[in-house]
Protein backbone atom coordinates (compact mmCIF):
# COMPACT_ATOMS: atom_id res chain seq x y z
CA UNK A 1 0.00 0.00 0.00
CA UNK A 2 1.48 3.27 -1.03
CA UNK A 3 0.36 6.82 -0.01
CA UNK A 4 -0.52 9.49 -3.00
CA UNK A 5 1.22 12.19 -2.02
CA UNK A 6 1.99 14.07 -5.05
CA UNK A 7 4.42 15.88 -3.80
CA UNK A 8 7.68 15.41 -3.35
CA UNK A 9 10.10 15.29 -0.37
CA UNK A 10 11.37 19.01 0.60
CA UNK A 11 8.64 20.33 -2.28
CA UNK A 12 6.47 21.40 0.17
CA UNK A 13 7.80 25.32 1.31
CA UNK A 14 7.43 26.22 5.29
CA UNK A 15 4.76 28.88 4.42
CA UNK A 16 2.51 26.88 1.86
CA UNK A 17 -1.53 25.80 3.57
CA UNK A 18 -1.74 21.94 3.41
CA UNK A 19 -4.49 19.73 3.43
CA UNK A 20 -4.19 16.11 4.25
CA UNK A 21 -6.68 13.75 4.39
CA UNK A 22 -6.18 10.73 6.78
CA UNK A 23 -8.25 7.63 6.83
CA UNK A 24 -7.44 7.37 10.31
CA UNK A 25 -5.70 9.72 12.98
CA UNK A 26 -4.01 9.73 16.21
CA UNK A 27 -3.61 13.23 17.83
CA UNK A 28 -0.80 11.78 20.38
CA UNK A 29 -2.78 12.98 23.35
CA UNK A 30 -3.52 9.53 24.88
CA UNK A 31 -6.81 8.74 23.00
CA UNK A 32 -7.81 6.80 20.65
CA UNK A 33 -7.97 6.88 16.60
CA UNK A 34 -10.32 8.74 15.02
CA UNK A 35 -11.67 7.93 11.22
CA UNK A 36 -11.99 9.72 8.15
CA UNK A 37 -10.09 13.06 9.13
CA UNK A 38 -8.72 16.20 7.59
CA UNK A 39 -5.85 18.07 8.85
CA UNK A 40 -5.64 21.65 7.85
CA UNK A 41 -1.93 23.51 8.17
CA UNK A 42 -0.31 26.78 7.00
CA UNK A 43 3.20 28.27 7.42
CA UNK A 44 3.92 24.36 9.06
CA UNK A 45 1.25 24.96 12.00
CA UNK A 46 -1.79 23.14 12.29
CA UNK A 47 -4.83 25.49 11.76
CA UNK A 48 -7.13 22.97 11.92
CA UNK A 49 -8.81 18.72 12.25
CA UNK A 50 -12.01 18.46 11.40
CA UNK A 51 -13.82 14.83 10.45
CA UNK A 52 -14.34 14.65 6.19
CA UNK A 53 -18.12 14.30 5.60
CA UNK A 54 -19.17 12.89 2.66
CA UNK A 55 -20.32 15.72 -0.30
CA UNK A 56 -18.77 17.95 2.03
CA UNK A 57 -16.78 21.36 1.05
CA UNK A 58 -13.72 20.96 -0.30
CA UNK A 59 -10.23 21.88 1.44
CA UNK A 60 -9.24 25.39 0.78
CA UNK A 61 -6.06 26.02 -2.13
CA UNK A 62 -2.85 24.30 -1.38
CA UNK A 63 -1.26 20.92 -0.93
CA UNK A 64 -3.73 18.05 -0.91
CA UNK A 65 -1.94 14.93 0.65
CA UNK A 66 -4.16 11.45 0.20
CA UNK A 67 -3.42 9.96 3.63
CA UNK A 68 -7.17 7.75 3.11
CA UNK A 69 -5.47 4.90 3.51
CA UNK A 70 -3.16 5.17 5.86
CA UNK A 71 -2.65 6.24 9.86
CA UNK A 72 -1.49 9.75 10.84
CA UNK A 73 0.03 10.32 14.07
CA UNK A 74 2.40 12.29 15.85
CA UNK A 75 6.48 12.54 14.69
CA UNK A 76 8.26 10.29 17.29
CA UNK A 77 11.11 11.17 19.59
CA UNK A 78 13.15 8.40 20.63
CA UNK A 79 14.54 9.96 23.76
CA UNK A 80 17.57 7.68 24.31
CA UNK A 81 20.07 7.10 21.62
CA UNK A 82 23.79 6.79 20.94
CA UNK A 83 24.00 8.07 17.45
CA UNK A 84 27.62 7.58 17.03
CA UNK A 85 27.19 3.26 17.76
CA UNK A 86 25.87 1.17 15.52
CA UNK A 87 23.45 -1.76 16.77
CA UNK A 88 26.07 -4.69 15.43
CA UNK A 89 26.25 -7.65 18.23
CA UNK A 90 29.77 -7.86 16.82
CA UNK A 91 32.58 -6.66 19.50
CA UNK A 92 35.17 -6.08 16.97
CA UNK A 93 32.94 -3.70 14.71
CA UNK A 94 32.19 -1.70 17.37
CA UNK A 95 35.68 -1.34 18.87
CA UNK A 96 36.85 0.17 15.31
CA UNK A 97 33.77 2.43 15.24
CA UNK A 98 35.03 3.85 18.73
CA UNK A 99 38.11 5.02 17.41
CA UNK A 100 37.47 5.52 14.03
CA UNK A 101 37.87 9.04 12.36
CA UNK A 102 35.33 11.76 12.86
CA UNK A 103 34.20 11.88 9.27
CA UNK A 104 33.96 7.90 9.40
CA UNK A 105 31.40 8.49 12.29
CA UNK A 106 29.42 11.45 10.76
CA UNK A 107 28.70 9.39 8.03
CA UNK A 108 27.31 6.52 10.57
CA UNK A 109 25.27 9.31 12.61
CA UNK A 110 23.96 10.40 8.89
CA UNK A 111 22.73 6.62 8.08
CA UNK A 112 21.45 6.25 11.69
CA UNK A 113 19.80 9.57 11.94
CA UNK A 114 18.08 8.35 8.04
CA UNK A 115 17.05 5.12 9.54
CA UNK A 116 15.17 7.21 12.56
CA UNK A 117 13.11 9.15 9.87
CA UNK A 118 12.21 6.12 7.84
CA UNK A 119 10.64 5.17 11.05
CA UNK A 120 9.09 8.34 11.60
CA UNK A 121 11.14 9.43 14.18
CA UNK A 122 11.76 13.51 13.86
CA UNK A 123 13.66 13.94 16.68
CA UNK A 124 16.63 12.35 19.20
CA UNK A 125 18.00 12.70 22.71
CA UNK A 126 21.48 11.14 22.16
CA UNK A 127 22.52 10.10 25.60
CA UNK A 128 26.70 10.67 25.01
CA UNK A 129 29.88 8.86 23.86
CA UNK A 130 33.22 9.22 25.00
CA UNK A 131 34.47 11.71 22.45
CA UNK A 132 31.56 13.55 22.20
CA UNK A 133 31.21 13.57 18.65
CA UNK A 134 27.40 13.72 18.24
CA UNK A 135 27.35 16.70 20.20
CA UNK A 136 30.13 18.05 17.91
CA UNK A 137 27.99 16.83 14.46
CA UNK A 138 24.85 18.13 15.97
CA UNK A 139 26.93 21.82 16.23
CA UNK A 140 28.71 21.63 12.86
CA UNK A 141 25.52 19.78 10.89
CA UNK A 142 24.37 22.17 8.37
CA UNK A 143 19.97 22.20 7.16
CA UNK A 144 20.74 20.39 3.89
CA UNK A 145 23.93 18.07 4.88
CA UNK A 146 21.37 15.97 6.92
CA UNK A 147 18.03 14.56 7.49
CA UNK A 148 15.87 17.05 9.39
CA UNK A 149 16.02 14.73 12.73
CA UNK A 150 16.50 17.27 15.51
CA UNK A 151 19.39 16.40 17.98
CA UNK A 152 19.46 17.09 21.44
CA UNK A 153 23.00 16.05 22.72
CA UNK A 154 24.41 15.23 25.68
CA UNK A 155 27.97 15.57 24.88
CA UNK A 156 30.26 13.38 27.20
CA UNK A 157 28.20 11.75 30.10
CA UNK A 158 30.20 12.23 33.86
CA UNK A 159 30.86 9.50 36.00
CA UNK A 160 33.35 8.25 38.92
CA UNK A 161 36.58 7.83 38.08
CA UNK A 162 37.15 4.00 38.28
CA UNK A 163 33.27 3.13 37.74
CA UNK A 164 31.52 2.08 34.82
CA UNK A 165 31.25 5.57 31.96
CA UNK A 166 33.90 5.53 30.23
CA UNK A 167 32.40 4.12 26.93
CA UNK A 168 30.23 7.19 27.14
CA UNK A 169 31.69 9.90 29.46
CA UNK A 170 35.19 10.54 31.57
CA UNK A 171 34.99 11.18 35.27
CA UNK A 172 35.79 14.94 36.64
CA UNK A 173 39.64 15.88 36.84
CA UNK A 174 41.16 14.30 39.98
CA UNK A 175 40.42 16.81 43.08
CA UNK A 176 37.69 17.92 41.49
CA UNK A 177 33.99 17.37 42.67
CA UNK A 178 31.32 16.58 40.13
CA UNK A 179 29.60 20.17 40.48
CA UNK A 180 32.70 21.89 39.95
CA UNK A 181 33.68 20.10 36.56
CA UNK A 182 30.37 20.40 35.72
CA UNK A 183 30.76 24.54 35.83
CA UNK A 184 34.23 24.11 34.26
CA UNK A 185 33.35 22.14 31.11
CA UNK A 186 33.84 23.80 27.82
CA UNK A 187 31.11 22.05 26.28
CA UNK A 188 28.09 23.27 25.58
CA UNK A 189 25.32 20.00 25.54
CA UNK A 190 22.22 20.15 25.11
CA UNK A 191 21.71 18.33 28.62
CA UNK A 192 23.78 17.26 31.10
CA UNK A 193 24.30 12.98 31.78
CA UNK A 194 25.66 11.84 34.49
CA UNK A 195 25.98 7.98 35.50
CA UNK A 196 25.21 6.91 39.03
CA UNK A 197 25.35 2.96 38.60
CA UNK A 198 26.71 0.24 36.55
CA UNK A 199 25.44 -1.74 34.13
CA UNK A 200 22.85 -4.46 34.65
CA UNK A 201 24.44 -8.25 35.09
CA UNK A 202 23.55 -10.89 32.56
CA UNK A 203 24.57 -13.64 34.34
CA UNK A 204 23.31 -12.80 38.05
CA UNK A 205 19.36 -11.73 38.39
CA UNK A 206 19.05 -8.71 39.93
CA UNK A 207 22.26 -7.92 40.90
CA UNK A 208 23.07 -4.07 42.13
CA UNK A 209 25.52 -1.67 41.90
CA UNK A 210 26.48 1.32 44.89
CA UNK A 211 25.78 4.74 43.59
CA UNK A 212 28.65 6.52 42.25
CA UNK A 213 27.44 9.73 43.29
CA UNK A 214 25.43 10.19 46.60
CA UNK A 215 22.66 12.77 47.07
CA UNK A 216 24.81 15.67 47.81
CA UNK A 217 27.18 15.37 45.07
CA UNK A 218 23.83 14.78 42.50
CA UNK A 219 22.23 18.02 44.21
CA UNK A 220 25.03 20.03 43.58
CA UNK A 221 25.74 18.67 39.98
CA UNK A 222 22.26 19.58 39.29
CA UNK A 223 22.35 22.75 40.03
CA UNK A 224 25.59 23.32 38.45
CA UNK A 225 23.78 22.41 35.37
CA UNK A 226 20.48 24.13 35.94
CA UNK A 227 23.37 27.62 36.45
CA UNK A 228 24.20 26.82 32.46
CA UNK A 229 20.02 26.16 31.33
CA UNK A 230 20.99 22.43 30.84
CA UNK A 231 18.40 19.39 32.63
CA UNK A 232 20.07 16.22 33.64
CA UNK A 233 19.86 13.18 32.59
CA UNK A 234 20.72 10.02 34.89
CA UNK A 235 21.85 6.69 34.10
CA UNK A 236 20.79 4.81 37.28
CA UNK A 237 19.97 1.31 38.05
CA UNK A 238 18.59 -0.21 41.63
CA UNK A 239 16.87 1.53 44.29
CA UNK A 240 19.43 3.46 45.57
CA UNK A 241 20.95 5.22 42.71
CA UNK A 242 17.45 6.12 41.27
CA UNK A 243 16.60 7.69 44.61
CA UNK A 244 19.93 9.79 44.91
CA UNK A 245 18.84 11.13 41.63
CA UNK A 246 15.28 12.02 41.92
CA UNK A 247 15.74 13.69 45.51
CA UNK A 248 18.45 15.49 43.46
CA UNK A 249 16.03 17.07 41.15
CA UNK A 250 17.14 15.31 38.06
CA UNK A 251 14.86 15.58 35.02
CA UNK A 252 14.90 12.11 33.85
CA UNK A 253 15.87 8.60 35.14
CA UNK A 254 17.62 6.45 32.34
CA UNK A 255 16.91 2.87 32.26
CA UNK A 256 15.89 1.94 35.81
CA UNK A 257 16.11 -1.39 36.46
CA UNK A 258 15.70 -2.76 39.98
CA UNK A 259 14.56 0.88 41.18
CA UNK A 260 11.56 -0.36 43.35
CA UNK A 261 7.89 0.77 43.79
CA UNK A 262 9.08 3.79 46.33
CA UNK A 263 11.26 5.34 43.79
CA UNK A 264 8.15 5.23 41.29
CA UNK A 265 5.96 6.95 43.75
CA UNK A 266 8.32 9.29 44.27
CA UNK A 267 9.34 9.63 40.55
CA UNK A 268 5.35 10.48 40.22
CA UNK A 269 5.40 12.87 43.16
CA UNK A 270 7.97 15.18 41.81
CA UNK A 271 7.06 14.86 37.98
CA UNK A 272 10.29 12.81 37.14
CA UNK A 273 10.42 11.40 33.69
CA UNK A 274 11.27 7.78 33.19
CA UNK A 275 13.11 6.19 29.95
CA UNK A 276 12.56 2.45 30.66
CA UNK A 277 14.91 1.25 27.60
CA UNK A 278 13.28 -2.27 27.21
CA UNK A 279 14.43 -3.35 24.04
CA UNK A 280 17.97 -3.24 25.23
CA UNK A 281 17.33 -6.46 27.48
CA UNK A 282 15.24 -8.05 24.70
CA UNK A 283 18.40 -7.74 22.64
CA UNK A 284 20.76 -9.03 24.65
CA UNK A 285 18.12 -11.99 25.03
CA UNK A 286 17.91 -12.67 21.37
CA UNK A 287 21.34 -12.05 20.97
CA UNK A 288 22.06 -14.94 23.85
CA UNK A 289 20.10 -16.95 22.06
CA UNK A 290 21.76 -16.91 18.78
CA UNK A 291 25.14 -17.96 20.35
CA UNK A 292 24.33 -20.58 22.43
CA UNK A 293 24.66 -18.49 25.60
CA UNK A 294 21.93 -18.69 28.36
CA UNK A 295 18.88 -16.17 27.78
CA UNK A 296 17.23 -16.38 31.39
CA UNK A 297 18.86 -13.93 33.53
CA UNK A 298 18.20 -11.56 30.61
CA UNK A 299 14.83 -12.58 30.46
CA UNK A 300 13.70 -12.33 34.00
CA UNK A 301 15.07 -8.86 34.04
CA UNK A 302 13.23 -8.03 30.93
CA UNK A 303 10.05 -8.90 32.45
CA UNK A 304 11.14 -7.32 35.84
CA UNK A 305 11.18 -4.77 33.72
CA UNK A 306 7.74 -4.99 32.22
CA UNK A 307 6.59 -5.16 35.75
CA UNK A 308 7.92 -1.88 36.91
CA UNK A 309 6.40 -0.25 33.62
CA UNK A 310 2.69 -0.99 34.28
CA UNK A 311 3.56 -0.37 37.68
CA UNK A 312 4.63 3.24 36.39
CA UNK A 313 1.78 3.38 34.64
CA UNK A 314 -0.85 2.70 37.29
CA UNK A 315 1.40 5.49 39.60
CA UNK A 316 1.46 8.24 36.65
CA UNK A 317 4.85 8.22 36.33
CA UNK A 318 5.55 9.86 32.82
CA UNK A 319 7.38 7.22 30.73
CA UNK A 320 9.19 8.69 27.72
CA UNK A 321 10.08 6.29 24.98
CA UNK A 322 13.53 5.39 24.39
CA UNK A 323 15.54 2.92 22.71
CA UNK A 324 19.56 2.63 23.72
CA UNK A 325 19.30 2.84 19.69
CA UNK A 326 23.24 1.56 19.32
CA UNK A 327 23.79 -0.82 21.57
CA UNK A 328 24.17 -4.47 20.78
CA UNK A 329 21.53 -5.73 18.87
CA UNK A 330 19.19 -2.30 19.36
CA UNK A 331 19.40 -0.48 15.60
CA UNK A 332 18.09 2.91 14.90
CA UNK A 333 15.30 3.77 14.21
CA UNK A 334 13.88 -0.16 14.36
CA UNK A 335 14.43 -0.36 17.78
CA UNK A 336 11.16 2.63 18.12
CA UNK A 337 8.63 -0.86 17.10
CA UNK A 338 10.37 -2.99 19.33
CA UNK A 339 10.68 -0.62 22.27
CA UNK A 340 6.27 0.12 21.94
CA UNK A 341 5.39 -3.17 21.04
CA UNK A 342 6.78 -3.38 24.89
CA UNK A 343 4.79 -0.94 26.18
CA UNK A 344 1.75 -2.22 25.18
CA UNK A 345 2.87 -5.77 26.28
CA UNK A 346 3.48 -3.50 29.58
CA UNK A 347 -0.32 -2.62 29.22
CA UNK A 348 -0.06 0.48 27.41
CA UNK A 349 -2.70 1.39 25.10
CA UNK A 350 -1.41 2.67 21.60
CA UNK A 351 -2.84 5.89 21.93
CA UNK A 352 -0.80 5.72 25.48
CA UNK A 353 1.90 4.55 24.06
CA UNK A 354 2.18 7.28 21.07
CA UNK A 355 2.16 9.96 23.85
CA UNK A 356 5.25 8.24 25.38
CA UNK A 357 6.99 8.46 22.12
CA UNK A 358 5.16 12.23 21.61
CA UNK A 359 4.60 14.41 24.22
CA UNK A 360 6.75 12.64 27.22
CA UNK A 361 9.48 12.78 24.74
CA UNK A 362 8.98 16.56 24.08
CA UNK A 363 9.10 17.28 27.61
CA UNK A 364 12.59 16.51 28.07
CA UNK A 365 13.58 17.22 23.96
CA UNK A 366 12.19 20.79 24.66
CA UNK A 367 9.95 20.96 21.41
CA UNK A 368 6.44 21.00 20.38
CA UNK A 369 6.31 18.15 18.55
CA UNK A 370 4.18 14.99 19.94
CA UNK A 371 0.73 16.41 19.15
CA UNK A 372 -1.33 16.94 16.46
CA UNK A 373 -3.75 19.77 17.75
CA UNK A 374 -4.43 23.12 16.28
CA UNK A 375 -1.33 25.40 16.58
CA UNK A 376 1.42 23.07 17.18
CA UNK A 377 2.97 22.09 14.15
CA UNK A 378 2.41 20.24 11.57
CA UNK A 379 4.80 17.27 12.04
CA UNK A 380 3.38 13.89 11.70
CA UNK A 381 4.10 10.64 9.87
CA UNK A 382 1.72 7.98 8.18
CA UNK A 383 2.03 4.57 8.40
CA UNK A 384 0.15 2.15 6.16
CA UNK A 385 -3.68 0.74 6.88
CA UNK A 386 -5.56 1.03 10.25
CA UNK A 387 -4.35 1.97 13.65
CA UNK A 388 -3.93 -1.96 14.13
CA UNK A 389 -1.19 -2.39 12.61
CA UNK A 390 0.88 0.04 14.67
CA UNK A 391 3.63 -0.22 15.87
CA UNK A 392 4.64 -3.10 13.12
CA UNK A 393 3.59 -0.82 10.38
CA UNK A 394 6.24 1.65 11.53
CA UNK A 395 8.57 -0.43 9.96
CA UNK A 396 7.07 0.51 5.96
CA UNK A 397 6.35 4.56 6.90
CA UNK A 398 4.51 6.19 3.96
CA UNK A 399 5.71 9.68 4.92
CA UNK A 400 6.90 11.93 7.30
CA UNK A 401 6.29 15.76 7.83
CA UNK A 402 8.13 18.23 9.62
CA UNK A 403 6.72 21.90 9.66
CA UNK A 404 4.71 20.94 7.17
CA UNK A 405 7.02 19.96 4.74
CA UNK A 406 7.21 16.69 3.41
CA UNK A 407 11.38 15.26 4.97
CA UNK A 408 10.70 12.05 3.99
CA UNK A 409 8.25 9.48 1.38
CA UNK A 410 8.53 5.51 0.78
CA UNK A 411 10.37 4.83 -2.66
Amino acid sequence: MKASLGMRPGASGDRSALAVHAGWLIDGSGGPARAHVRLLASEGVIRRIERMEAGGPAAAAGAVVDLSRCTVIPGLIDSHVHLTMSGDPDDAIRSRLREAPFETVRGMILANLQAHLRHGVVAVRDGGGARGNALRFARASRPHAAPAVRIRAAGRAWHRAGRYGGLIGRPPAAGMALAQAIRADAEKPDQVKIVNSGLNSLTEFGRRTAPQFDARELAAAVHAAREKGCPVMVHANGEAPVRAAVRAGCRSVEHGYFMGSDNLALMAERGVAWVPTAATMQAYAEIFERTGRSPDVARQTLDHQLDQIARARSAGVVVALGTDAGSPGVHHGAAVIAEMKLLLQAGFSIGEALRCAGVNGALLHGGREGLLAPGRPATFAAVPGDPGRLPESLACVQAVFIDGRLRFAAG
